[in-house]
């Protein structure tokens, strides 16, 4: 059946979030090498452990979960949100900042808890200061508005994932909805925020088009709606487990020859 609506995901399809965090950790950690005798890259590595062991303690953690929100996206949100949980993580989150930092930092034998606290506000500064996108998100983008009804569907932290849309203004005008599951209540891949996206675009299973990069969220989640998919595989990973995409594209550039296609 014809494709109406393409249904994007945003961080790793659109945004290039995995380097974005990657840079936040590099000029920190390049930073606390300057205080004491450290190699960025072991700090690095350490406060990842600790940040996700300490995500991981917290009761906040299995409604991350369920909205589907990263330790590291918890170390630099501020989840001023309405919801109990959101507001918990709120109360948390300075905490968690400085603890993971701090933690980190005592896994090399330093032992600063001011430095800790520093650096988990430099942290939130060095993200909001490195927003990356893909070389070719605006160019199809540009040639899928305008053809297509466009849809953007993200996990996360309401408060978070608009704040990433804040730093990189140029991509909320190109979609027609824009939807979040910290608003909705539920994240990928549960098929009842896919049901939702159908009825706000006004369109059935067939008619649509999910995009994504993660297999076990945004192609998963789709499939569970028999709604037809798109792997963003930029990493030329191996499919091992149980989870098998419609489509397989490296690019964006890719997903663009491909809807062309299939239309």
């Amino acid at each position: 059946m014809t494709i109406k609506t393409v249904i994007f995901d945003l961080d790793d399809t659109l945004l290039w979030d995995k380097k974005s965090i990657q840079v936040a950790f590099e000029k920190t950690c390049t930073y606390a090498a300057t205080i004491h005798p450290v190699s960025a890259e072991a700090l690095e590595d350490a406060v990842r452990k600790e940040a996700r062991a300490l995500y991981e303690s917290y009761e906040t953690y299995d409604y991350t979960v369920l909205i589907g929100i990263n330790p590291f996206e918890g170390l630099w949100g501020t989840f001023d949100d309405p919801t109990d949980s959101f507001q918990k993580m709120k109360d948390i989150a300075p905490s968690y900042r400085a603890t993971a930092w701090t933690k980190g930092l005592a896994a090399l034998g330093i032992a600063d808890v001011q430095l800790g606290a520093e650096l988990g506000e430099r942290f939130v500064a060095e993200r909001k200061a490195s927003p990356f996108l893909y070389e070719d998100t605006f160019a199809v983008l540009d040639a899928l508005k305008g053809k297509y009804q466009l849809v953007l569907l993200t996990n996360g932290a309401p408060s978070l994932q608009n704040l990433k849309l804040d730093i990189t203004p140029e991509i909320a005008p190109y979609f027609d909805h824009i939807i979040i599951s910290g608003d909705f209540g539920k994240g990928k891949p549960d098929a009842t925020i896919f049901e939702y996206v159908m009825e706000k675009a006004g369109v059935t299973a067939d008619e649509a088009i999910m995009v994504g990069d993660n297999l076990n969220t945004d192609i998963l989640g789709s499939s569970r709606v028999g709604m037809r998919n798109v792997w963003i595989n930029r990493e030329h990973t191996t499919v091992n487990g149980t989870v098998t995409p419609t489509y397989e594209v490296d690019s964006l550039t890719a997903l663009l020859a491909l809807v062309q296609t299939i239309d």
